[in-house]
């Protein structure tokens, strides 16, 4: 393009124009620029085991929360049940110096060392569900297990009578008895159970390490051991339906109760539906809330409160079927 005149001169109307197209490719190139200069945060995530539906559930809702952040590239690592591995995925992660990590450990000592050397690199992380030995990382996140353990306790003693009237014989199934929600869940219970003199707890509680073939077993075993079982109290809603499959086998399952925690709507919702347990106490997965929280601390810098503590609910016959309309898995 030509901007002299035939005098010579500038044409000052083509030169305005080759100034407007000058400004307009140079903001194309800061543009172009400052995406290609945004910081995207490496995010490293150890799933305890990816066997179980409520851990499945974990890893979806967590995934999905990721992808609402194009800033967010998202490394998850199977323990698969082994906390070593977990231990070693986490020594990856530091070594890859990621942004973040989060981690729901298996077992509460072990992975305390780990955790406790990423978090003194300055490396936040976020322990989800399951506690460990000490409290140096940058947050908790996770349901209260005394909490529930305490709601438990309190719709048994009201369905074995009621306080100071109720009796019955309960058959307690742990979970993994070295884990913190495990812990809880039976400390919550016993609290309320205990000052009941007409209520047993049969033996010292099998850990049926929150699996639904254990639990079968432990509740073959029990069936074997002791006369009369009126209520079983289970860590999850997997042991809650081994021992129910366990009891439907001997045939004695009309006669007992049977209770879990998790609250999945395709699983336990489900089976409290079908009239298989009692009631089953939600615990809701912490996966969408640790994306969140780590967001807050990566993009906007902002300090997190030390623990959150997710809420709870009851699930029995009065509203099962409406959280099942919700998700789509009962017509209305």
């Amino acid at each position: 393009m030509m901007c002299f005149s035939d005098q010579g001169g500038i044409n000052m109307s083509c030169f305005k124009q080759i100034l407007a197209i000058v400004v307009i490719v140079c903001m194309g190139l800061c543009f172009c620029l400052n995406a290609s200069q945004k910081k995207q945060f490496v995010i490293g995530f150890s799933q305890v085991t990816t066997t179980e539906p409520w851990r499945l559930l974990f890893n979806k809702e967590l995934r999905d929360e990721a992808s609402k952040y194009p800033e967010i590239k998202l490394i998850v690592r199977d323990g698969k049940d082994d906390i070593f591995k977990q231990i070693a995925d986490i020594e990856d992660f530091i070594r890859m110096k990621v942004d973040a990590i989060l981690i729901s450990p298996k077992t509460a000592s072990e992975p305390t060392s780990v955790i406790n050397k990423a978090h003194s690199l300055k490396i936040p992380v976020i322990v989800l569900d399951r506690d460990i030995s000490n409290d140096h990382y940058t947050q908790f996140i996770g349901g209260d297990n005394q909490k529930i353990g305490h709601a438990a306790g309190d719709y048994i003693v009201s369905l074995l009578g009621g306080k100071g009237k109720a009796k019955g014989n309960i058959l307690e199934i742990w979970g993994g008895k070295r884990s913190t929600p495990a812990q809880d869940r039976h400390q919550g219970f016993y609290e309320i159970v205990s000052q009941e003199s007409g209520i047993k707890l049969l033996g010292e509680g099998k850990d049926g390490d929150w699996k639904q073939d254990k639990a079968y077993e432990i509740m073959v075993d029990a069936i074997d051991t002791f006369p009369k079982i009126d209520v079983v109290y289970a860590h999850n809603d997997p042991m809650a339906f081994g021992a129910y499959m366990a009891a439907k086998d001997a045939d004695i399952h009309k006669s007992i109760r049977f209770f879990g925690i998790d609250g999945i709507p395709m699983e336990g919702v489900r089976w409290v539906h079908e009239g298989i347990l009692t009631a089953t106490f939600l615990y809701k997965t912490p996966g969408d809330e640790g994306i969140r929280q780590a967001m807050r601390l990566l993009l906007k810098g902002e300090t997190l409160q030390k623990r959150i503590s997710l809420p709870t609910l009851v699930i029995d016959k009065t509203n099962a079927h409406k959280i099942l309309e919700k998700n789509g898995l009962l017509k209305k």
